[in-house]
């Protein structure tokens, strides 16, 4: 990237520290790990209180609501079609999820 910023601009049209910054400004916005790793806690803890005997319905609520906010936190951060369609795709399930809660409640 460097090199070809340089070839553009030449040795001395641009700050090198702040192209730095830019890029990793970029890369942290992109980076979906976190929301990856929240999502799979929320799952997991899903599947966990809809295997209790009790009633839960309002708490599955609540957690799919989490799971729904980090489903469009990865979709707003995603960059490529690929990627949304499967956004798309797992917001579908989660309307599903939703809408059998909203059968049982």
């Amino acid at each position: 990237i460097k090199s070809g910023i340089t070839d553009f601009f030449g040795n001395e049209g641009f700050d090198v520290n702040r192209l730095e910054q830019e890029i990793i400004f970029y890369i942290e916005k992109l980076d979906i790990h976190e929301e990856r790793v929240r999502l799979k806690t929320h799952l997991d803890y899903f599947n966990t209180i809809l295997k209790e005997k009790q009633s839960n319905g309002k708490k599955l609520g609540f957690i799919a609501q989490e799971i729904g906010r980090e489903i469009n936190t990865i979709g707003s951060k995603a960059n490529d079609a690929e990627m949304q369609k499967h956004v798309v795709a797992m917001k579908e399930e989660l309307e599903k999820i939703k809408e059998q809660l909203n059968n049982v409640l």
